[in-house]
């Protein structure tokens, strides 16, 4: 248990969701894949790795990679 101590977690907040929207708007992702990209956003992370979304994209500065590729 103590093993995922070690990891940031990243509340959901209203100003994460509007920003999910926000970019939605743009680029036409599924809402809860934006939901996810716009909490990556504001943990300051750069890599997202996932092999549901187009490896290679770039939103703001958050690249989505597939391991698999």
């Amino acid at each position: 248990m103590q093993t995922w101590t070690r990891f940031s977690v990243q509340a959901i907040t209203l100003a994460i969701v509007q920003r999910a929207f926000a970019i939605k708007d743009k680029r036409g992702f599924s809402y809860w894949d934006i939901a996810i990209i716009a909490a990556a956003l504001s943990a300051g992370c750069t890599i997202l790795y996932s092999e549901d979304m187009q490896h290679g994209a770039m939103i703001e500065n958050l690249r989505i990679h597939n391991p698999f590729v």
